[in-house]
């Protein structure tokens, strides 16, 4: 139950911190808005430091710079593909992709499927193309680009978060210390070599930050939870977030879901459910 709970509350985390980034990624280039949150999800571990404790072990810190790498290109993916849009139909696909990674890491290192996860495992597939494809007239589309940004995003938010599951357990939270460093340094070193393509647009700065914060409220959540219950089924319902991105794009953004989305929707629901049982 302790596990179940944590990861919910890291769903809404990340659920709420990919709807600012991707906002906030409209009003200047994605990587001027990264550049803010990264940073700002650093200053946060580094405050829950004391608190919490780090041992900064060979483990932690080999695991915690490739989970660093995997988020600097999910922070950059990711909110490339909110910023496009539509978020109410993108943020799903984006969650199933990064579910079924972890789910079959998890089966690999030992851990069982009852009959709900075999189907809701290829019901999650279902849902994907339902989600992507399933527009009405007048509808807004996702654009060829947007879905494999889609679906990028979806594969190093799963990398990240198996890469943190790796890390021994008793490390504190030297593993997410280091992936933000690691993830802070490389989407500045980008910044700096694409300098003069960012444009002169000014970031949202709070939305940024607070993207940034609730970003590092989620990971830590996330690796709570993990060390105390299965990846296979902590990395679903963690997949849970698109509800808190897709409400807030239908109630600030006045963004529709056609009848053909909604019947995704509702897949991906019952999908991410049935693994969630298993």
């Amino acid at each position: 139950m302790i596990a179940l709970l944590l990861a919910l509350g890291s769903s809404l985390a990340y659920g709420c911190a990919d709807f600012l980034g991707g906002l906030g990624a409209r009003k200047a280039h994605v990587l001027r808005t990264v550049m803010i949150a990264a940073p700002a999800s650093l200053a946060v571990e580094l405050l829950l430091w004391p608190f919490l404790g780090a041992s900064f072990s060979a483990g932690a810190l080999g695991w915690g710079a490739a989970s660093g790498i995997a988020s600097a290109a999910a922070f950059a993916l990711l909110y490339r593909t909110l910023a496009i849009g539509p978020m109410n139909v993108l943020s799903p696909v984006t969650a199933l992709v990064s579910a079924v990674l972890p789910v079959a890491v998890g089966l690999l290192q030992g851990e069982h499927l009852g009959a709900a996860g075999l189907v809701g495992l290829p019901l999650a597939l279902v849902a994907v193309i339902l989600v992507s494809a399933g527009h009405g007239a007048g509808s807004a589309r996702p654009s060829r680009t947007a879905l494999l940004s889609a679906f990028g995003a979806g594969g190093a938010i799963a990398l990240q978060l198996v890469f943190l599951h790796q890390a021994p357990s008793d490390t504190g939270v030297a593993p997410l210390v280091i992936g933000r460093a690691v993830s802070s340094a490389v989407i500045l070193a980008a910044a700096g070599l694409m300098y003069r393509r960012l444009g002169s647009e000014r970031p949202a700065y709070a939305m940024s930050t607070a993207a940034g914060v609730l970003d590092s409220m989620a990971n830590l959540l996330f690796l709570l939870a993990a060390r105390s219950g299965d990846l296979t089924v902590v990395a679903v319902i963690t997949a849970l977030y698109p509800a808190g991105t897709v409400l807030l794009a239908r109630s600030v953004l006045a963004e529709r879901i056609r009848r053909g989305q909604l019947v995704g929707l509702g897949t991906a629901a019952v999908a991410v459910s049935l693994l969630a049982l298993a």
